[in-house]
């Protein structure tokens, strides 16, 4: 036996097609549509989902994943106009709430769904380049509940409404702002942007450009600054709570250039308020958040440092040109230490100790002597 050829068995595949009786599919699409409605209609309790899996498994191994999917999509596609109705019946604020509500039963259906479907979603559909269960089901979310003609605008007036309310001082309820916000991100980032965002900073640009020309025309500049750094706070907050941590940039750059940019030159150059009186009265306070709000937009640091050398060079200039000074050079030379000494601590304390300043600072005393 030992010296005998040992055979090599090759097992062929069962070359006779079966053909399966399309009553057939009808039949087991027929248990699957009806578990899908029972599944948005909260019975899914009911369901033998290990039945469901193996019956959908049979359609795709019998050829009929279109048929699958194509009923899917109708299926879906029906419950979600239906749901839409009941999200635009909805009044006042509790559109939002209506919509959150539908939102989490859509996403707890879908999953249900996609277990069901798994042998779909792992074979038919990478082989036929379709959309995933999972993906197929946000789309026909956005498509028929978030861009319906009564839902789409409505939204964005409400979201948009909202916001402005706690701009002005009322107090919304964040969490649904953030369930409502995030199920615009999970349908897709650019959702998000054009249905939201984009709008939202146009608004958002509209709303600080009238504050900001409020506020130049009754606050002195260190009051101005203040508004404007509760400001930069706010919107950078609103953003942590509620928003995408995206929009961070886009809504700091519009409050950045509507209330600090587009007024710079008139808060630096402001009578008796500017920044030349908070050198002389040494308000540290105002010039650190001057510092670090004019360091947010173009060119604010390097006005401010022009500024500052124009400001030390007059005083150098006044001090050589004071005969009484000039008679005693030890004075002289005292005043000028102390007014040295006098920017090193403005720059150390209100400016970061910023090397730039601290140069422009010591280029503007050799000027001097």
């Amino acid at each position: 036996m030992s010296n005998q050829k040992k055979r090599n068995f090759h097992i062929e595949a069962f070359k006779h097609r079966v053909v399966v009786d399309p009553k057939y599919a009808e039949k087991i699409w027929s248990i699957l549509e009806h578990a899908i409605h029972e599944i948005y209609n909260h019975n899914a309790s009911g369901l033998s989902f290990e039945e469901l899996y193996r019956n959908a498994y049979n359609m795709v191994l019998h050829k009929f994943g279109e048929k699958l999917y194509s009923g899917l999509v109708t299926t879906m596609t029906a419950h979600l106009k239906e749901i839409s109705k009941s999200i635009e019946a909805a009044q006042g604020g509790l559109f939002l709430e209506e919509l959150n509500r539908k939102w989490n039963d859509h996403n707890k259906a879908l999953q249900m769904i996609r277990d069901i479907l798994m042998y779909m979603d792992r074979t038919y559909i990478p082989n036929t380049h379709k959309t995933p269960v999972h993906e197929l089901g946000l789309n026909l979310w956005r498509d028929n509940v978030i861009h319906s003609s009564k839902i789409q605008s409505r939204l964005l007036s409400m979201l948009l409404e909202l916001i402005h309310r706690e701009r002005t001082g009322e107090v919304i309820d964040r969490g649904l702002m953030r369930n409502i916000i995030k199920m615009l991100m999970d349908i897709g980032s650019s959702v998000y942007q054009e249905d939201f965002e984009k709008p939202f900073l146009e608004v958002s640009a509209e709303f600080y450009r009238r504050e900001s020309q409020k506020f130049i025309e009754c606050c002195d500049t260190g009051d101005y600054l203040k508004k404007a750094e509760i400001r930069l706070n706010e919107e950078i907050e609103r953003v942590t709570h509620f928003l995408d941590v995206k929009s961070e940039v886009n809504i700091t750059n519009v409050v950045e250039k509507e209330m600090i940019a587009n007024h710079m030159m008139r808060l630096i150059h402001m009578e008796n308020y500017g920044l030349v009186n908070m050198f002389l009265d040494d308000k540290y306070e105002d010039l650190e958040r001057m510092y670090n709000l004019f360091r947010r937009v173009p060119n604010g640091l390097s006005i401010t440092r022009d500024v500052m050398t124009s400001h030390l060079r007059e005083i150098g200039k006044q001090l050589v040109t004071d005969a009484e000074k000039l008679k005693d050079p030890v004075e002289f030379v005292q005043r000028l230490l102390d007014e040295k000494d006098k920017y090193d601590n403005i720059i150390n304390q209100a400016f970061c100790n910023d090397k730039t300043f601290q140069n422009a600072l010591n280029s503007s005393f050799e000027y001097l002597t």
